[in-house]
């Protein structure tokens, strides 16, 4: 069903299941309680009405058909209930806020006590209490200072504050209560406890969270809860939330030894042997994609001093995410503020700028794995995902206005080859356009962007268009990658960028004789290379193609008489390029397959008495039962094959 709610004359608001018409509906309610409405909220929106109600009234109605609509519904009511349980069980625990996120919701509470998973077990429960006991949801409007007078009176600082936060411009304040339960909300509800699916929420899990996200300012306990229709698409999210984790990249690195993070250098990646295998491989891979592609590679220094960064505009918009030194010049008695740089724009500006460039010079491709560092909150780090030093794989082209339409196609269609070969058949394009607060001006915008979205069709057609998001700079696209679960990358980006060469002075000589300002093209393919190779680690669930396995090949004997023969096969392998190595453990043989297995090593070749005699060996690869007998010689040719990275296979 549908709900709107309508307010009362009197302030009292009240909610209901809605028909199909808003007129009829507004207008019949509002009869038999023989009191006419003054206004209606219908998903959050809220409208004055006037009457008589007309049939083209602008009140949209929704059903519970409309699945975005009534994910919101359940979702909310669920935070609110799931605050109602904490507080029944822990009347001493102070309440805050409770929004709708992506595929659940979450409530901050105040509580000495940290939330255990045994008391997440008695929340859900009393939460199914209070869905079955179906108590009525009721609305009112009240004022600012009857409100505030409220929550101080019952101890509820938090709800004290937000109630003064709300502009005072006539907004409602609106306090919602199930039975005798009491929140702040601006709605809307169901009309009852009982129209929220008992068998479709999941409390997960409890994080740390500051109020109103300061940490000057308490720290709360937040309980994460996931909420659906019904139990099945529960069930289904459950599901994809197990895979989600057999592939995470964090217990995959471990599992396999690819890398660790240690608190001495939070956010900066310790590679190990074999995950920086992984890194050369691809290093190795963009390196001859770029080439052939014409971009020419440049290395600038990680350390900038100010001046460029102020020069560029980063001091005054970016200066929080940087890692800032001073120090004192010994021989120029002053101070030098430098900078690790957080992106590479600016330097690649002063690469541009060496010498005279003529129009014949462009497109100018420069392409950089540019180490950088900016700061992330403690709490926003997240493996390989989210890191504060990172390479890039940055690049930026320096072209003519005309010449912006014919890069960016090249740009696509380098891109798109790229993810195939790194397993990513589908990604989709947005088109961020024109913010209201931007530099530039309407002829630059208007050129930019018809460049950019005549390039989109030229390669496909299917794009979205986000408008007002793009650059206060220029317009981009932005490309997100599907992974093998259906989860979305943001990786790629291309923006069109005529002030930066501004700012910095950047010129060529024209067909005319005369000093033109290029456009800078800003562009990347895997963003950062170590977000990059954690979605592979995941999307592959760390079975990642034989050209990038580290280990690719482990040689195991059966029997100890074997070792010597084992140490050719490994010799021989090597010879052809083959990354191989030796497991002559005094182990069982069905003990070393688990254990490479569960390292993702793609083929275990065990070598036997017989296998000696017949110079073969016994192929097992990963995830296949059954083995194979094979020569030597015809593996080893096989293998070679295999191991080309597919820009060199093709």
């Amino acid at each position: 069903m549908a709900q709107i709610s309508l307010t009362f004359p009197d302030g009292n608001a009240r909610e209901y299941d809605a028909g199909v018409t808003p007129a009829d509906v507004a207008e019949s309610i509002s009869k038999s309680l023989s009191k006419k409405a003054i206004s209606a909220t219908v998903n959050g929106a809220h409208y004055d009405l006037q009457w008589p109600i007309q049939n083209d009234a602008e009140i949209a109605i929704h059903t519970m058909d409309d699945d975005a609509q009534a994910l919101e519904l359940i979702r909310h009511d669920c935070a609110h209930i799931m605050a109602r349980a904490v507080q029944e069980l822990c009347p001493d625990v102070k309440v805050t806020i409770g929004p709708v996120i992506d595929n659940g919701f979450y409530y901050d509470f105040d509580r000495k006590e940290p939330f255990t998973p045994e008391d997440l077990g008695s929340i859900e429960k009393k939460m199914k209490e209070i869905i079955n006991a179906r108590d009525e949801v009721r609305t009112e409007v009240w004022d600012r200072d009857r409100a505030v007078a409220y929550y101080e009176e019952n101890g509820e600082p938090y709800k004290v504050e937000l109630v003064q936060a709300i502009p005072d411009d006539g907004q409602p304040i609106r306090m919602y209560w199930h039975g005798t339960w009491q929140d702040l909300c601006r709605g809307p509800h169901f009309q009852h406890t009982g129209q929220v699916p008992a068998d479709a929420f999941k409390l997960m899990r409890v994080a740390g969270a500051y109020w109103r996200g300061d940490s000057n300012r308490p720290q709360l306990q937040r309980i994460y809860g996931i909420a659906f229709k019904n139990k099945n698409d529960l069930k289904a999210h459950l599901t994809f939330l197990e895979e989600a984790e057999k592939r995470d990249h964090r217990r995959l690195g471990r599992e396999m030894s690819l890398f660790h993070f240690q608190e001495e250098a939070p956010g900066m990646v310790f590679w190990h042997p074999d995950g920086w295998t992984i890194y050369r491989q691809l290093e190795d891979y963009m390196r001859r994609r770029l080439t052939k592609a014409g971009y020419r590679e440049i290395k600038t220094p990680q350390v900038v001093d100010r001046k460029l960064w102020e020069a560029s505009g980063h001091w005054d918009k970016y200066r929080e995410n940087m890692y800032i030194t001073e120090i004192d010049e010994e021989h120029a008695n002053e101070k030098r503020v430098n900078a690790l740089k957080p992106m590479n724009c600016p330097c690649h500006v002063q690469v541009f700028n060496q010498g005279i460039k003529s129009y014949r010079d462009l497109p100018l491709r420069l392409a950089e794995f540019g180490s950088c560092h900016r700061y992330e909150p403690h709490g926003a780090l997240h493996g390989l995902m989210r890191v504060r030093g990172f390479t890039q794989d940055d690049a930026h082209i320096f072209c003519t206005e005309d010449q912006i339409e014919a890069e960016c196609g090249s740009f696509i269609d380098l891109l798109s080859g790229i993810y195939r070969d790194a397993g990513f058949a589908k990604f989709d394009i947005k088109f961020s356009t024109r913010p209201d607060v931007r530099i530039g001006s309407d002829e630059q915008w208007d050129k930019a962007e018809a460049a950019l979205e005549k390039a989109i069709l030229s390669v496909r057609n299917d794009y979205e268009v986000d408008p007002g998001e793009g650059a206060f700079y220029g317009p981009k696209l932005d490309f997100k990658l599907t992974d093998a679960i259906g989860r979305e990358w943001q990786c790629g980006t291309f923006q069109a960028d005529f002030q930066l060469p501004e700012r910095l002075d950047a010129t060529y000589i024209g067909a005319d004789g005369e000093r033109h300002r290029p456009v800078m093209l800003h562009r990347a393919i895997l963003g950062s290379f170590e977000r990059f190779i954690g979605i592979m680690i995941e999307n592959y669930a760390g079975k990642l193609p034989f050209w990038m396995a580290p280990r690719q090949v482990v040689v195991a004997s059966i029997v100890s008489d074997a070792d010597e023969y084992v140490h050719q096969v490994v010799a021989k392998l090597k010879e052809h390029g083959i990354r191989a190595e030796a497991d002559i453990r005094n182990e069982k043989i069905n003990y070393k397959v688990r254990e490479h297995s569960v390292a993702k090593v793609p083929v275990i070749l065990a070598c036997g008495m017989k296998e000696v005699s017949d110079r073969t060996v016994s192929v097992r690869r990963l995830g296949e039962r059954a083995t194979s007998v094979q020569e030597l010689d015809a593996i080893t040719e096989a293998l070679v094959t295999e191991a080309l990275a597919p820009d060199l296979a093709a």
